[in-house]
Formats: structure tokens, sequence, C-alpha cells
């Protein structure tokens, strides 16, 4: 890979480039982790540890099981339901371990949308949190899954705290409801199963499909988009070589909101097991008083989120007087981050939130602003043995747009290339061709970069607005109200409009009772272009949103 404009930003010490081949699979990185910190805490949840030596050893047996079984074979989909837990780390290293592929599904999805992952993937076997195993009831006719693996949420804790936990959530809080599975064996079973039965190695290869991450879901059919093992070695490799003048090996201690069903979850999680971290595992994130307390409690030197997240934390009032004397990277991704919660955030924590942008078919991460760098509403420079270049009509490449002047003529579609973009979509060649062309993955995402290399995101194509011929970005009319004194939160979409096609409307959820529409349209008009201004102004309770925290744009069109 030749000299890129975006080289001259690195800081001293961080490579231009990574060897995706230097780690032959996924499970390698649990097993050197294991090898080079044995009883090292890899993971906590519920007042529970797991060693990697633990996790090394559980994950063995779990492949151990789902090689017992006569009709499941390298190559298979399993898929795993279940929110933040040890359950789901040791699923997961286990599947990948036994040669066969993680199809990642949300818990909280309904019936038809998980009828339609486990159609789509053709997955033989799913490991389910029992909460939700009536969904899965519901969903499975139709479908090639006839393997049940179920959990309770205590199962990896130590008796007799396993049995009070799942019976305060099983009959105490009635959290699971009936349900009918024949043939469903319980997980801790499964791994006795398994230690009896002897894990026999399996050659897996880095070009070996590792993930099906269903992407889309909010804009049409969910598609599969296909990770290898050698694309999400890249990925742990090159966010690694990123943050690598920060961190210590076998150190630092990473906060886990984020569900790890979500890419930036999982790789986040495959990074820091590279780093030998211990990782705070949280099943509930909405319950802010505990997760702030896990924060305090473990004295976190990193945290991953997303704007919504960070903005609850600020608000709260135990996250308010923690004082987080380790806390060295905040990293925020999935949607973008708002510059007035960058700037309470810095205040508040004295630690710059990392702003990071991604997608599901690149692993995820694509760019990533530089460690300890103040918010400037970019995204950062490409990462190690990255390209990224932006595209206008015809594909042609638009360059960079030169200092001082305006960004118009540069800005244009992100498209991407390097290791980690995704094999294709799951089944789908014709959607593939459409993304990628010429080893160019064509992202939907628009923006320019500067003369630096810098990438600055304007909106998702598809999220765009036009206002009588003009484009108007839902993220910029966000921005400018989000930085409203009485607004607590706010989402901008497009609703159409007999005399522009298109007008602007904002969906606000209020911080101050007084706000009034009046109010929130005189704010913007000092900030925006009249066209820009909203003209439907809703006031709510709360965002529709996925997750991860990201607002369902779509949904608010109806509100």
């Amino acid at each position: 890979m030749s000299d890129f404009l975006w080289y001259g930003a690195y800081p001293a010490g961080i490579p231009h480039t990574i060897d995706p081949d230097s780690i032959p699979n996924i499970p390698a990185i649990l097993d050197a982790a294991a090898k080079k910190f044995p009883k090292r805490t890899g993971y906590t949840n519920l007042g529970a540890n797991l060693s990697y030596t633990d996790a090394e050893k559980r994950s063995k047996e779990f492949a151990a099981y789902l090689q017992s079984l006569p009709d499941l074979k390298p190559g298979d989909r399993v898929a795993v339901m279940m929110p933040n837990l040890l359950q789901y780390v040791v699923a997961v290293f286990g599947i990948l371990r036994a040669g066969m592929t993680v199809v990642n599904i949300n818990p909280l999805y309904t019936a038809r949308e998980v009828h339609h992952s486990l159609k789509d993937s053709g997955a033989k076997a799913i490991v389910i949190i029992e909460n939700f195993a009536r969904t899965l009831e519901q969903a499975v006719p139709g479908t090639s899954c006839t393997r049940f693996i179920l959990t309770g949420a205590g199962d990896m804790l130590s008796f007799p705290k396993r049995e009070i936990v799942n019976f305060m959530i099983r009959h105490v809080k009635k959290m699971v409801p009936a349900y009918a599975l024949p043939g469903a064996v319980n997980f801790r079973d499964a791994l006795s199963i398994g230690r009896s039965a002897g894990f026999k190695p399996v050659d897996v290869k880095s070009s070996d499909l590792a993930f099906l991450q269903y992407t889309g879901g909010t804009t049409g059919v969910a598609k599969g988009a296909e990770l290898t093992h050698r694309n999400m070695i890249a990925n742990v490799l090159q966010v690694s070589a990123w943050i690598s003048q920060r961190f210590k090996e076998g150190e630092e201690t990473v906060l886990t909101a984020l569900p790890l069903y979500h890419v930036f979850s999982l790789t986040a999680t495959m990074v820091f097991t590279h780093w030998a971290a211990e990782m705070v595992l949280i099943t509930n994130p909405r319950n802010l008083d505990s997760l702030a307390g896990e924060c305090v409690k473990h004295d976190v030197s990193v945290i991953i989120g997303v704007n919504t997240l960070f903005a609850a934390l600020l608000r709260n009032p135990v996250f308010k007087r923690a004082k987080l004397k380790r806390l060295k990277l905040t990293c925020g991704g999935g949607a973008q981050v708002q510059k007035v919660v960058a700037e309470e955030w810095l205040a508040q924590t004295q630690c710059p939130i990392l702003e990071a942008y991604g997608l599901t078919e690149c692993s995820p991460a694509v760019c990533g602003n530089i460690p300890g760098a103040p918010w400037d509403g970019s995204v950062g420079v490409p990462i190690p043995s990255t390209e990224v270049s932006i595209r206008g009509d015809g594909f042609r490449d638009l360059g960079f747009c030169p200092e001082g002047e305006d960004p118009t003529p540069y800005t244009g579609e992100i498209c991407v290339k390097g290791p980690q973009v995704m094999r294709g979509y799951w089944k789908k060649p014709e959607e593939t061709a459409g993304v990628i062309r010429d080893g160019w993955l064509r992202t939907g995402d628009v923006g320019h970069m500067d003369h630096r290399g810098v990438v600055y995101i304007t909106d998702r194509k598809k999220d765009m607005i036009i206002v009588s011929g003009f484009n108007v970005y839902p993220n910029e009319v966000e921005n400018v109200i989000a930085a409203m004194p009485g607004v607590l939160e706010v989402g901008v979409t497009g609703v159409s409009s007999p005399k522009s096609g298109e007008t602007v409307k904002a969906v606000i959820v209020k911080k101050d009772p007084a706000l009034t529409e009046e109010d929130v349209k005189n704010w913007c008009r000092k900030e925006l272009t009249r066209y820009k201004v909203p003209h439907v102004i809703v006031f709510v309770e709360s965002l529709p949103k996925t997750p991860v925290g990201k607002i369902l744009r779509r949904e608010l069109k109806d509100l």
C-alpha cells in the first residue's frame, strides 16, 4: 500500500498497515490471552468472573457439544440470541472453534424478525436465553432450526447464587413465559456433555465464514453480511494498532454496555480480548444506576458507547459523583456523537470521546479520530490498511477538499477498501454487486475528505431530505437543536410537502417543560438557512431507537 494523504496525521508508532494473516482464526485470539495471562479475569458479569483459561476451557466444551450432534458439521450456522452474559462469550468462541458460523440475533426481535434470520441463514441450532424462548417457539416453524440450547441468566454463577438468580427471574419476576421447545438442552448440560465427549481440534481457516451479521433491518429486509475470520481479525489488528500508544496489555478494564450481538460491541470485545483486558459485561444497560456503579466498582479505563448512552450517563446522579481515575478511552460509534454531549463528557470526565466510523459490512471500523484528540465533528482518518475514496456521479473520485475551500464540490459517497470489508451479502449476489464495485464498498454514506485526509460524514444517503431541490442533512439540523438548553434529545426526518416536495420534521424530547415550537424555530433560524428550519415540530416522551441507541428515523415520520 503506497503512502496516502492521511498517513501524515498518524501519531508516531502507529503502523500504516497490519498483517491480517498473522493470526490464523478468531479462537486463536482467546487462546493467546489464556496462554499469556492464564489467571487474569477476562469477563465479568452479574458478580461472576471468567478467567481467560476458564473461557478457553468452557468454549472447547461447548464446541465439543456441538461436535457431538450428528446433524451439525463445520460450516453450519448456529444462532445466538441473548444479552451480554458470560454464556454469550463461551457460546460464540465455542461455535467458531467448532468451525461453524455465528448468526447473531437481537433477543428483542419479534417472532417474524427471528424467523427471517433463522430461515435466511439456514441455522440448524440456536443458543438462547430462556426469557425469549416463547418468541423462538413462534418463530421456528418453517426453518431448519431443530436444536435448542437454553440458558438461564444465572447459569454461569456459582451455587447457590445461580439457583437464587434463576428462581427470582423465573418465579418472582415472572420474566420467563411458558414455552414448548421439544428436545431443548440446558446450557450447563451441554457443557457437561462436551466435557465428557472431548473437543476434537478443527482446522479453521481465515477464509472461513465466522459471522452472519444481519443489517439493514430499519430500511428494508435485513441482509446477512458475510464476515470471515480474516475480516474480523483484520479489524481487531487495525483497531489494536490505533490504540496501541495508550494501552497496556493485561491491565485495562472495559465497560461493555452495548449489546454483544451488535458488531460494534462484538469487535470491541475481540479487540480487548487481544489486549487481555477485563471486560465488564452489562446485561441490562437501561439500569443506569447499576451501570454507573459498575464503572466505579471496576474503575474502568475504557467505555464503549453511543451518543444516547453518554448523554444518559451525564444526567445520572451516580455517574456525576463518580471519579474514574483510570479512564483513558471513551469511544463513540453507531451514530454521530453530538457536540454538546462531547463537550459535557470532556468537562465531567476529562476524557475526550474518540469518535469512530464504521458499518457492519466493514467488521465494522473504517475511520477513527486520534486517541486523546478533542471532538471536532469529524470521524478522523482511515485506520491502518484502509483506503477511503469519495465518489461522485459515474463513480468518479472527487479527491480531497483543499484548505479553506467550500467542501460541497468534494462531497459524495464514501467508499472503502480494506481487508475488513465483508465477503458479500449471504445468498444475495445482485445486492452484493450493487454495493461492491471494483473492490470498493459503497457505504451509502455521504461526506468529504479534507486536505489532511480527515473524513467528515454529512449523512446517510437515504436519510437526506430534499426541500425544493436543496439537500438537507438530518445530522446538521439535529446538532443545532441538540445544543438548545431546553432540549434533551432530538431526531430529524423528512416528511412530504405539497409545496416543496419534502419539509423538515423535528421530533423532540424536552428538558425544559416550557419549551415551545416557536422557541425551536427561532433558535434554528439563527443557525440554519431558511429551508433547513423545521416546519413540523413534535414533542414526545421518548424517541424510537435501535438497541444500540440509533434513532429510527423512519419511525419519526409517523409520530
